[in-house]
């Protein structure tokens, strides 16, 4: 590369992130260390998933990574960079082809819920909840926040002791456990991932609750009330329809639905080409316009909470638990892989602060409650 080319290229990155009050290695928490001078241009031409990269090789370090990320998402510089090449043969990939298939939908039971049960235990709660926590100013700890969060829903859905309730995506059981043990319910639990199904079912042991290893586009019974917490992420656009059939198809006529997931303030086809390489494949964001669409004609709206001003709080935390567990781990974890999962979990904490994502539970009814719908917060 020439100097006339490096000198142009420095420049552009440092008034970007001038833009968002960032220095480059400047003393503040937020700004950033360069400690090799290729970054520049592998930016510029590669977008997020060369940012994301550049960090897992060493190139570039911040003593805040969340904070780093506010500010470069709060200002808007993902959109001011141009489109790199990986994010347009993201859209192209998901534009040809269906990514979420029954086939291609295993891809992120393998390459993330199955990376090691060891892992999730040292970073989650007590519960093993892997999604958004639900904060207040009493809550003291990363499990009474997802206690509270697993109540909310549990009232959200108006649960019953007798109830037969269907969890879409149960992880390793973090909800099914909870509410059978707090509300007397029986469950269905149903995953993708045969290390989360293993370590559920031990977990559940001497419950009234079935996990199974299901696609669930091949669920035809009918329950009580239905859940989805932290799955609808993986089911991509253009499944979305078949998705709300299934949970029109079962669900009892005055049953609820909650669906708890992130979502993106804008409609798009595919997800990040940084996080689709390396944590969820073939993932994406739902839009409101999108789920709207969907569940047209085959569900009522009865509420919609948005929490995402809690996840920040919540994969701080996760972090804080994946940092000091490190020593335990490293012997069977890489030092990449810990650059890359802490790249992970403190970039979304920003993602969230920054209000650019979102965290919703939308409760959905059958035919709309004659009664009326009580929300809960």
């Amino acid at each position: 590369m020439s100097p006339i080319t490096q000198d142009s290229s420095v420049q552009t990155i440092s008034e970007l992130f001038f833009l968002a009050g960032i220095s480059i290695n400047g003393p503040r928490p937020w700004d950033i260390q360069i400690h090799n001078p290729e970054f520049y241009d592998h930016i510029l031409c590669g977008g997020s998933l060369a940012l994301g990269e550049s960090y897992m090789a060493g190139w570039w370090d911040c003593p805040s990574l969340d904070q780093f990320f506010f500010r470069v998402l709060r200002n808007d510089l993902d959109l001011k960079l141009k489109k790199s090449r990986s994010a347009l043969l993201c859209s192209i990939k998901a534009t040809l082809s269906n990514c979420q298939n029954k086939r291609k939908a295993l891809e992120v039971g393998r390459k993330h819920y199955d990376v090691g049960n060891d892992l999730f235990e040292c970073m989650l709660d007590k519960h093993m909840t892997y999604s958004c926590a639900y904060w207040d100013n009493e809550t003291v700890d990363l499990t009474e926040a997802q206690e509270a969060k697993l109540e909310l829903i549990c009232r959200k859905v108006k649960l019953e002791a007798g109830m037969r309730v269907l969890d879409i995506g149960c992880g390793w059981g973090s909800f099914v456990c909870y509410a059978a043990q707090n509300h007397g319910i029986e469950a269905v639990g149903i995953t993708i991932s045969k290390e989360q199904a293993k370590l559920a079912r031990k977990r559940c042991a001497g419950l009234p609750i079935d996990i199974r290893l299901l696609d669930y586009r091949d669920l035809s019974e009918e329950f009580d009330a239905i859940v989805s917490v932290g799955m609808f992420e993986h089911v991509g656009y253009k499944n979305y329809r078949e998705f709300m059939q299934m949970v029109n198809r079962c669900l009892k006529p005055d049953a609820l639905f909650l669906l708890h997931t992130i979502g993106s303030n804008n409609s798009t086809h595919h997800g990040d080409p940084w996080f689709d390489k390396y944590i969820f494949p073939n993932g994406m964001l739902p839009s409101i316009e999108q789920m709207g669409k969907a569940s047209e004609l085959l569900l009522v709206m009865e509420d919609w909470h948005n929490i995402g001003i809690h996840y920040d709080k919540t994969l701080t935390s996760w972090f804080a638990n994946f940092d000091q567990s490190w020593p335990r781990l490293q012997d069977r974890y890489s030092k990449t892989f810990y650059r890359m999962w802490k790249y992970y979990l403190l970039s979304m904490a920003g993602a969230f602060r920054s209000r650019t994502t979102q965290v919703w539970q939308i409760v959905f009814s059958k035919k709309g409650r004659l009664a009326g719908y009580q929300s809960h917060r």
